[in-house]
């Protein structure tokens, strides 16, 4: 017997209304991409499932592409038969010989929703219970509270519909669905993991680097792009990212201003250039991997000294987060590996020896009064990079 479906079940969708309808249609073409690559795949769209016909795909490859695509609550293998006592047994029987563990604990769960079949939920229960002992050499034992492995029956007038154990999805909203932001991309281990974090809240990403060649090197220019080949996957298979060609400008900061507010300046100039890029895309927030106190420049002093110079509104989705919680996020989605490579970017290459942690805004402005900062601020947006990182990146030499 052969899994028929995947019932993908919705999570916070349900609390939204009125608008569930815009959500469920942006989760169901989420879904679509972020499957693409399995073609013989149907979909069908109701109130509260998506129904994945496989069609002969194999289901455990679409499940782990599955646990990436945001607005998942959980889902289940399904397979769908007559509603005939017989069937289901030997359905129930097979998901539970497929399972890996040798001795587990099992529980059978009966949903009836055609009242005229001919036996209550709990003797359905017992009688398929009953049929897995006699029919697997399995060491088995019924958990009815905390079971290894829940298969779920639930029968209709047209069918019955036999599952496997709920796999947790995602969680949070479909990407998109809360328009798009600008992701300030390092290469350190914060960035990413507040990438992930806001297209968990439904909200697109393109992305921003600086880069200061030959200061920076290619390796971190490829650093970055990985990260991304990473995110892509939370996303719909593609992030555009604005490389800026920041050694000019970094360099007149370092030349015009006091060792202790180089970083306050510079952190200044990003945010200039991250809101004109920003403003061009009609993107209309600005996201950060800050983190309260970390370095010099996160404190709640520099953020605002640092925050002044835009009016865009700034997410800094792991302000409130310790390093060690970070680094179990980044574990998780499969960034930290490529974060700790040791590529520098441009915001440790000259890295002030004390930093100003309680920079002023009037003394900052004293700094960049002494040159034509606008004018290099625009020539790095008017000369940035723009690539498509997305399943055919890593075939295109002209990115490396």
């Amino acid at each position: 017997m052969q899994a028929d479906y995947i019932i993908v079940r919705f999570g916070e969708l349900t609390t939204k209304g009125k608008n569930r309808k815009n959500f469920s249609a942006r989760l169901l073409r989420n879904t679509k991409e972020i499957l693409s690559g399995f073609t013989r795949l149907t979909y069908r769209l109701t109130f509260d499932h998506i129904y994945i016909m496989l069609n002969g795909e194999n289901p455990d490859d679409v499940c782990e592409a599955l646990k990436k695509v945001f607005g998942i609550h959980s889902f289940s293998v399904c397979y769908k038969i007559e509603p005939d006592l017989d069937q289901i047994k030997q359905a129930a029987a097979e998901i539970i010989n497929n399972y890996e563990k040798e001795a587990f604990t099992f529980k059978i769960n009966t949903k009836r929703n055609d009242k005229n079949f001919p036996m209550m939920s709990m003797e359905i229960n017992r009688a398929v219970a009953g049929y897995v002992f006699h029919h697997t050499d399995k060491q088995l034992k019924v958990d009815v509270h905390d079971p290894d492995l829940m298969v779920r029956i639930e029968l209709r007038k047209d069918a019955a519909y036999v599952m496997d154990n709920v796999i947790l999805g995602a969680g949070g909203y479909p990407v998109g669905i809360g328009g798009k932001a600008l992701l300030m991309l390092s290469g350190g281990i914060d960035s990413p993991v507040a990438g992930y974090l806001v297209m968990k809240r439904g909200i697109d990403i393109e992305c921003i680097h600086y880069a200061s060649p030959p200061y920076t090197s290619d390796l971190a220019r490829e650093k970055v792009l990985d990260l991304l080949n990473v995110l892509k996957d939370y996303n719909h298979g593609g992030i555009r990212i604005h490389i800026v060609p920041f050694t000019k400008l970094q360099l007149s900061v370092y030349q015009n201003t006091d060792e202790s507010y180089a970083m306050t300046v510079m952190r200044r100039m990003m945010y200039r250039i991250a809101e004109g890029v920003a403003k061009k895309r009609n993107i209309k927030a600005i996201v950060n991997g800050e983190s309260i106190g970390q370095v010099a420049s996160q404190t709640l002093d520099s953020m605002n000294t640092i925050n002044q110079v835009i009016t865009t509104p700034v997410i800094r989705p792991v302000a409130c987060l310790d390093k060690l919680e970070i680094i179990r996020i980044a574990e998780k989605i499969g960034t930290y590996g490529i974060s700790i490579r040791p590529y520098e970017d441009c915001c440790t290459i000259f890295t002030p020896k004390n930093p100003a942690t309680k920079p002023k805004d009037y003394k900052a402005e004293a700094y960049e009064a002494k040159w034509d900062y606008a004018a290099e601020v625009q020539e790095c947006i008017d000369n940035i990079e723009t690539i498509v990182v997305n399943a055919n990146y890593k075939n295109d030499e002209d990115l490396f």
